[in-house]
């Protein structure tokens, strides 16, 4: 969508952690035209691996409305990678209280894919002042277990980096990678978006060891508890064939106090990517209803 702007804001996370906000915004408005009451805020929160620009095309049509931020969490894109994080669920979550406090964003709607959908639950149970509708996209709240940390262990040391050109990023992630039983296309381009040109090739701009460190606290366990004490609108989304089974998704609404459920066609684990109107189709009827100015 042409003339929208993005704009970084550095935020400060728990521990000090220099944390890169964007905001997607409207042009500024010409002489004469109507300025309207501040715009609803927005925190989009990405997964695993992810970074704030995979919400691009998101924050772009929610900027038409509303506030859209999209943050680099901690060890992700352009934000602190700490040596020794912490890379804790309390880290992660206190971070995005922060942003949405010294970004002025509440009361806020929080959307979050895969961890990021698992944050913004945890601080919607933390912080209900704080949080007034979420969307949780392809994120499991039963445990996933020690088995499946190891196969992202293996996962890891598969990868062929550096990689020649980010045409082989798209190919390999998209095309040959051995973990994924079809081509996905939209995968190769989330994986290209999270590299970074180094001196021999190209390389992700997050540590992979880190990742394994992040998602080790909290694969182990169940989250059903937090997810009941959310107490704002939410919507649980899942791919047809992505992570979050039907059956599990809809136990998830049931828990919520105010839960409802929405699924898009033809998408796997990573929906706004693989089917992005798919992903407005059916989360904008939701925010239409919690967000109205």
């Amino acid at each position: 969508m042409p003339g929208h702007m993005v704009r970084r804001i550095d935020v400060t996370g728990a521990d000090g952690v220099r944390l890169a906000a964007w905001e997607f915004a409207d042009p500024p408005k010409g002489p004469g035209e109507a300025v309207h009451a501040p715009a609803p805020g927005v925190l989009l929160l990405h997964g695993l691996m992810g970074r704030a620009s995979h919400w691009a095309s998101t924050a772009r049509w929610l900027a038409e409305r509303h506030r859209a931020v999209a943050l680099d969490q901690r060890g992700h894109g352009r934000s602190d990678k700490p040596a020794e994080g912490p890379f804790t669920r309390e880290a992660y979550v206190a971070d995005a209280e922060a942003a949405i406090e010294q970004l002025g964003l509440a009361p806020v709607t929080l959307i979050g894919h895969s961890m990021g959908a698992l944050t913004a639950w945890q601080l919607a149970a933390k912080r209900p002042d704080l949080v007034q509708a979420l969307i949780i996209c392809d994120m499991r709240a039963s445990a996933l277990g020690a088995a499946s940390q190891r196969e992202w262990e293996d996962w890891f040391r598969s990868w062929p980096v550096p990689f020649a050109t980010l045409a082989d990023v798209r190919k390999w992630f998209g095309e040959d990678d051995p973990w994924v039983e079809r081509p996905s296309p939209s995968r190769g381009e989330f994986f290209a978006e999270a590299m970074a040109e180094r001196a021999d090739g190209w390389r992700p701009v997050f540590s992979r060891r880190q990742m394994l460190t992040s998602r080790q606290t909290w694969v182990h366990d169940p989250h059903w508890e937090e997810l009941a004490q959310v107490q704002c609108p939410t919507l649980v989304v899942r791919g047809l064939d992505g992570e979050l089974g039907r059956a599990e998704a809809q136990e998830m609404v049931r828990v919520l106090p105010r839960g409802e459920y929405a699924e898009v066609a033809d998408a796997g684990h990573l929906v706004h990517y693989d089917q992005p109107e798919g992903w407005r189709t059916a989360i904008e009827p939701f925010l239409d209803g919690v967000l109205t100015p």
